[in-house]
């Protein structure tokens, strides 16, 4: 027989189905109940709850550490761990855990043609495409997910692909009432996902005025320097107060418009203009502060 080619396309890529559970309070039979720390307002409030005794203790709190997070968001996680050493007197572990690298490192190296790091394929970010779409959100799976995964398993004991048992690992996850929609059921069996802030009905701000009661310093929102789903005052603060971060998140803005072999181009602002040309002024700043004012005289 001759040679063939097949002409059809390849079949596409299931979708990764949530086969573990969502649990309002604690979960019966868990051997290991850990919270999944951002560094941000959400699990620090979490982490501080635990700490002044208003939540039990979980067995460990590990952060997924992408390498690209603010200045800010690191000094605030060494804060943090001084607190838990403090206040459960070394009893509970903090752990940081990554992927293996950068993902900016490999976003620069994809642009200057040296590949990838360690062979491991490159991982996208949901950019901005230049024809009105925006690109895969690989990277939270990646660097966040599949590290806290991994340190799990090997927290309770179990090697990579062993069977563990159903339900065995209980995670806290710092998800408020405001948000609620990012809530949901885990993706491994093992795991059961479990929400405190919204047991407690508590949204962001909630958790603000929390800290802020008890004198404890109210962290900035963690993310990557270069995230897409930043709002317009989230790059404004950023370039006002973070100069070397803006450059690095402006570099990979500029890289991921210049990388050979792209189809189209991306960028990190959804206006789809480079992101040290987007107009970040505030209503007030660009005269538009008092459009929405009311005429009708009510106040006079």
């Amino acid at each position: 027989m001759g040679d063939f080619n097949l002409i059809s396309p390849p079949a596409p890529k299931k979708a990764r189905v949530r086969c573990g559970g969502w649990s309002w309070g604690p979960v019966e039979g868990a051997k290991l109940r850990v919270l999944s720390n951002g560094g941000g307002i959400q699990s620090s409030t979490l982490i501080m709850m635990m700490c002044v005794g208003e939540l039990p203790w979980v067995d460990h709190i590990i952060n997924a550490d992408p390498g690209d997070e603010l200045s800010a968001t690191y000094r605030h996680l060494e804060w943090l761990e001084a607190q838990v050493l403090r206040y459960s007197n070394g009893r509970v572990m903090m752990h940081r855990v990554s992927r293996g690298g950068r993902l900016s490192d490999r976003i620069r190296n994809r642009a200057t043609g040296r590949g990838v790091i360690n062979q491991d394929r490159f991982v996208t970010i949901p950019a901005f495409t230049g024809r009105g779409g925006q690109g895969k959100r690989q990277c939270t799976r990646e660097f966040k997910i599949e590290p806290l995964e991994k340190k799990q398993r090997e927290l309770l004991g179990f090697a990579p692909r062993q069977r563990i048992p159903a339900g065995s690992c209980e995670v806290w996850i710092g998800i408020s009432t405001d948000e609620v929609v990012r809530a949901g059921a885990a993706f491994t069996s093992w795991t059961v996902n479990r929400y405190p802030l919204l047991e407690k009905r508590m949204s962001r701000m909630d958790c603000v005025l929390w800290l802020q009661e008890r004198g404890f310093p109210v962290p900035p929102k963690s993310a990557c320097i270069f995230c897409p789903y930043k709002t317009n005052a989230e790059w404004r603060w950023l370039r006002d107060n973070d100069p070397q971060a803006w450059a690095d998140a402006v570099e990979i803005d500029r890289l991921i418009r210049n990388t050979p072999s792209m189809r189209e181009q991306e960028f990190l602002h959804r206006d789809r203009v480079p992101l040290d040309q987007v107009d970040l002024r505030t209503d007030e700043e660009a005269g538009q502060g008092m459009l929405m004012v009311c005429e009708a005289g009510c106040g006079l």
